[in-house]
């Protein structure tokens, strides 16, 4: 059974999620937009996996389509490949009552997103995840950008998709690393907003991932529909990701960021235990709850390094920056603090 959510930002839309939504995609978006051409961006892994099977839809509901690939991994995440996709959209002739499709994880969804959102000065785009991490956080919310090398994030543009199409079956060909990514994300929604969540995932991993993929897009549609340039109460779904982004940015972009996330989660959880901010036993449960789905609790980096590499945080604002700490779990709270306790939270935080 297919589960919609509707986003109720400046721009409303739905995310649909269930089994052999990639089939539908052609006709789901050619009720939306009638006489749109196509172009469908994905990455190397993605195309030989799920790609004819959106061309077939596509093609079967009367949309003309071109495909832009490009190599797999965060490395590709920068400005030269998505001047390539405009340069590329500019050859095919694409024009603003087109779209973009990104097909694929985080990568290609926050630059498919970015490319449609500065091409022309803005197309229309769908997102349809294939990565569970894309499904519960990315693709909805409409977040998009690229990595500088200063760090993660750091140019991008607020562009909300028509549709999400969250193919469950796509989540299949996953390998368990890349579950595992996803599952950090969706704990990271537990101990923000819902204890019943958290207890469901601590657990260990779910059956059926359709119910946990409709709580997670639930609970960012409302935080979206009431913050959604991240001014106040968005910037709670950063939990983890300020010491998860150093922790990419000092492996050269080996830890992948659900892992990176999962690790900075452990690491706010101790210091904010160790600094009287965050319930007793907190750290202990979010650990426990990490280890079930195989994510790290911890990482090599020196707090000197992580703090250093955590200065260029997109969260920062002058000589502060805007912490997620836990105050228990389904509780959090956002906490400004100097520069300076950077290497205060990622000492206390490390094991």
């Amino acid at each position: 059974m297919t589960r919609c959510v509707t986003v109720k930002a400046q721009k409303q839309y739905n995310v649909y999620i269930g089994a052999g939504l990639l089939s539908e995609a052609g006709e789901r978006i050619k009720a939306l937009m009638p006489d749109v051409r196509a172009a469908v961006i994905t990455d190397s892994n993605v195309a030989p996996l799920h790609l004819e099977a959106l061309q077939t839809s596509l093609k079967n509901a009367g949309i003309d389509s071109s495909v832009y690939i490009f190599p797999a991994g965060e490395q590709s995440k920068r400005l030269s490949t998505v001047e390539n996709i405009l340069e590329w959209l500019a050859q095919q002739g694409f024009s603003r009552t087109d779209c973009v499709i990104a097909l694929g994880g985080g990568v290609t969804g926050d630059m498919a997103g970015f490319a449609a959102a500065v091409y022309l000065r803005g197309v229309r785009y769908v997102q349809i995840p294939t990565t569970l991490l894309a499904a519960v956080d990315s693709s909805v919310g409409g977040k998009t950008g690229v990595d500088l090398g200063a760090g993660k994030n750091l140019a991008g543009a607020f562009k909300q998709p028509e549709i999400v199409l969250c193919d469950t079956d796509t989540l299949k060909t996953l390998p368990q690393h890349e579950i595992a990514d996803g599952m950090a994300e969706t704990i990271k929604y537990g101990v923000l907003f819902s204890q019943k969540l958290f207890d469901t995932l601590a657990q260990g991993k779910p059956d059926d991932l359709t119910d946990i993929i409709t709580e997670c897009v639930s609970l960012k549609a409302h935080i979206v529909e009431i913050d959604e340039l991240e001014q106040r109460e968005r910037k709670l779904l950063n939990l983890g990701h300020t010491l998860g982004h150093a922790i990419e940015k000092c492996s050269n972009f080996t830890v992948t960021h659900g892992h990176a996330v999962a690790a900075g989660t452990a690491l706010i959880a101790r210091a904010g235990e160790a600094m009287g901010i965050t319930q007793k036993g907190t750290a202990d449960r979010v650990e426990v709850c990490l280890l079930k789905h195989s994510l790290p609790i911890s990482c090599d980096y020196e707090a000197d390094k992580l703090a250093q590499a955590a200065m260029s945080d997109k969260k920062r604002s002058g000589d502060s920056i805007t912490l997620v700490l836990i105050d228990r779990i389904g509780e959090c709270i956002l906490k400004k603090e100097p520069l300076s306790t950077l290497r205060e939270y990622a000492r206390y935080g490390r094991k």
